[in-house]
């Protein structure tokens, strides 16, 4: 079920992030994920972040600070299961619009935003990291009807 995260959530949401970046982004060293551990443990008090629950055992999350997604990480045993695009279409229920970055080099998840309905609307170099990252956006195409 997904939920709203708690304080005691913390542990487990934080091995999440940390495994969920040394795999989808081999291309930037490790040490660059635990160097900013600190900074991301911290903002998730401040951002609006919604878990994957089953039972105490936490398999995914996702974070948004003022409609920018800061994250989606899901564990190594659950990709490709679903629990990505359940907590995007949970969120996606609750804003108008949505944006994120997204290293370009991580292919899998520039194809999961598109077939999400993202798209493209520019690319810049990220400054800490030296890579071409794309910044997506989605748009709730019912409330622009209306």
């Amino acid at each position: 079920m997904i939920r709203e995260f708690q304080v005691s959530d913390t542990e487990q949401v934080m091995q999440l992030w940390i495994s969920g970046n040394e795999d989808a982004h081999p291309f930037i060293p490790k040490e660059y994920w635990y160097s900013h551990f600190d900074e991301v443990q911290e903002a998730l008090l401040k951002a609006n972040v919604f878990v994957y629950d089953t039972n105490g055992k936490i398999h995914g999350f996702i974070g948004v600070m003022d409609e920018y997604i800061a994250g989606i990480f899901v564990g190594r045993n659950c990709r490709s299961c679903g629990i990505g695009k359940q907590l995007l279409t949970y969120v996606k229920q609750k804003y108008d619009t949505l944006s994120l970055g997204v290293y370009q080099k991580n292919t899998q998840a520039v194809a999961f935003y598109h077939k999400e309905g993202f798209s493209i609307l520019s690319e810049a170099v990220d400054e800490t990291t030296d890579e071409k990252e794309y910044t997506m956006v989605w748009k709730n195409e019912m409330k622009e009807a209306l």
